[in-house]
């Protein structure tokens, strides 16, 4: 199979190349509809006078002009799209090659209360979810954030099977990416659902049989003045009687107008997206499930919004004044839109916010199956029932550069606590966020960065990056013991896996070391799984008293005056601190 990166640029070549294929042709159809124009135009000159022929000039090169402009749209935006394609090309080979800074880094779901998210980075500038977002719609945006933190470990093979299939459907995946990202989208789905399910209709429904009869009349009354039946003053009061009706209710309709307004680009968006999902063939049984609920009105559900966008396209009509004049003076267009618009609600309204689930899952998904895509050779995690609640070979973090990253073997089982020391930079934290990520990506059914990995599913909480808090008066201190009041109140009806690092770090030496060690204790007797990092030593005479308990540690290596660390996790307890070093090799001291 070819590297990511290599097909990432064959894919940007190929579609470089119909770029300028599709450019040539849009200043062909240019060049032709000016031909179209002018000749009409001259030909029209030639038989001025004889109006038949002008007339029939002017009809077939009007309606030849006009097929040429619809092609000039449909070819621009097919320009449009495979534009959309090199850029998530270019961004898939700046990923790969470690730039990704520049990708949004979903800080609004920063979160230091959150069970684990804070802890572990995954949210902000060099997180993980930067480094795998590439959703294009607001909800999809919020629906991977939920995949991440929602701490959830039900079906985890049927996860891991969607994303097996979704991975493969590179071309499917980049048009649905590129279909999406034509419409900028400001206003939420969430806002738009409860707008719709709140809606009340404000126009009357004998309005639809008064605006069809007096079209019909219009229509009428216009032929009996074309040929001279009746006097045009007829036509002109009848006019000027549609405009007084169009008027009375010109209120409802204009409040009905600015609300779909806001709607418009968001629904434009959605209709092409759900077409893309109805039209696919999927064999995964989550996203079969899904797919389903958009198939289960009489109609599909990505027609249903065509034709809720064309109501919104010609409501938007209004804007032109004449259109606008005309059509209300003799259709009572405005009305007339309005209630189509009104009826779309009322028979849809309810089932709306179900189609905006299934485009935010599929555009969540998407960006779970390109990073599957990605790395082909990380592994997805064995579910197993036995003794190991996780049991990895070569695990290492999934954000660090493959050429450097130091993995480690790493098996823990049911209710036992691992106590971790070490020196200064020596990897404790790190492997600690190696855990606790691998854990999460687990739970979401991504594969991870190991050779293998068993696990019995489990939920993850944390305490690693606490912080005082000047705007609730709270000190450092107090709300790290927040934070483990948090962590013993959860753990009384649910099972975690728990992640400490360096905890009680707002009191004296003397007072953490007796403190921390009731902790653990505490723990430990509650049958608890996880691990503790910390930097005294003394925690690890628990071992002695638990049988539960095991030290590990990572070392450093002080030799002609440098350190040397090779972050590998090894049993026992670390014997070599490097602080008073640093502060010596830093002049510091």
């Amino acid at each position: 199979m070819k590297a990511p990166v290599d097909f990432y640029k064959t894919q940007k070549d190929n579609l470089l190349i119909e770029a300028l294929h599709l450019k040539k042709k849009s200043l062909q159809l240019s060049l032709f509809r000016l031909a179209v124009f002018l000749g009409t135009s001259f030909l029209a000159y030639l038989t001025f006078g004889n109006y038949t022929e002008v007339l029939i000039i002017t009809v077939l090169g009007a309606t030849l002009f006009a097929f040429l402009v619809v092609k000039q749209t449909s070819l621009k935006r097919k320009r449009a799209v495979v534009k959309a394609k090199i850029k998530i090309n270019n961004t898939e080979i700046d990923v790969l090659n470690r730039k990704f800074q520049h990708l949004d880094s979903g800080k609004e779901f920063v979160n230091p209360t959150h069970f684990y998210s804070n802890d572990i980075d995954l949210f902000g500038i060099g997180s993980f979810f930067q480094y795998i977002n590439r959703t294009v719609t607001l909800e999809g945006k919020k629906a991977l954030a939920t995949t991440f933190t929602e701490n959830k470990i039900e079906n985890i093979t049927n996860k891991q099977n969607a994303i097996k299939e979704l991975s493969l459907k590179v071309i499917w995946r980049q048009h649905f990416s590129a279909l999406a990202s034509l419409v900028t989208v400001k206003t939420t789905s969430k806002s738009i659902v409860s707008w719709f399910q709140n809606y009340t209709s404000v126009l009357p429904k004998f309005l639809a049989k008064i605006q069809l009869l007096f079209s019909v009349f219009s229509i009428v009354l216009v032929g009996l003045v074309a040929f001279g039946f009746v006097s045009f003053t007829y036509l002109l009061l009848w006019f000027f009687c549609g405009l007084f009706i169009t008027g009375k209710f010109l209120s409802k309709t204009s409040n009905l107008y600015a609300e779909t307004d806001k709607v418009r680009e968001t629904v434009k968006q959605y209709y092409v997206l759900l077409n893309e999902i109805e039209n696919e063939n999927f064999s995964a049984s989550l996203l079969k499930e899904k797919q389903q609920i958009i198939t289960t009105e009489t109609k599909k559900a990505s027609i249903i919004f065509k034709e809720f966008s064309r109501c919104l396209d010609a409501f938007d009509q209004r804007n032109n004044l004449v259109i606008a004049v005309v059509g209300n003076g003799l259709f009572l267009t405005d009305i007339f839109n309005a209630l189509r618009v009104e009826k779309w609600i009322a028979n849809y309204k309810h089932t709306v916010d179900k189609w905006f689930s299934v485009i935010a899952f599929f555009d969540a998904q998407n960006s779970l199956a390109n990073f599957h895509f990605n790395h082909t050779k990380f592994v997805f995690p064995e579910i197993t029932s036995d003794k190991e609640v996780l049991k990895a070979c070569k695990l290492g973090h999934p954000l660090l550069d493959a050429s450097k990253r130091i993995d480690n073997d790493f098996t823990i089982e049911k209710e036992q606590f691992f106590i971790i020391t070490g020196a200064n930079m020596a990897g404790k934290s790190t492997f600690l966020r190696t855990i606790s990520l691998s854990i999460v990506m687990a739970n979401c059914g991504l594969p991870v960065c190991a050779q293998s990995f068993k696990y019995k599913p489990i939920r993850l909480i944390t305490s690693m990056r606490t912080t005082d808090s000047l705007t609730e008066d709270e000190s450092y201190f107090y709300s790290e013991l927040k934070r483990l009041k948090f962590i013993v109140d959860e753990i009384k009806t649910t099972d975690y896996f728990i992640i400490l690092d360096e905890i009680l770090k707002g009191t004296n030496s003397v007072d953490k070391a007796m403190g921390s060690k009731k902790f653990v204790e505490k723990l430990t007797k509650s049958m608890s799984t996880g691990i503790i990092a910390t930097h005294d030593v003394s925690l690890c005479e628990l071992e002695n008293d638990f049988k539960n308990i095991q030290n590990f540690f990572f070392d450093a290596d002080i030799s002609n005056n440098e350190l040397h660390f090779d972050y590998t996790l090894k049993n026992g307890i670390c014997k070599n601190m490097n602080a008073s070093f640093l502060l010596q090799k830093m002049e510091i001291i």
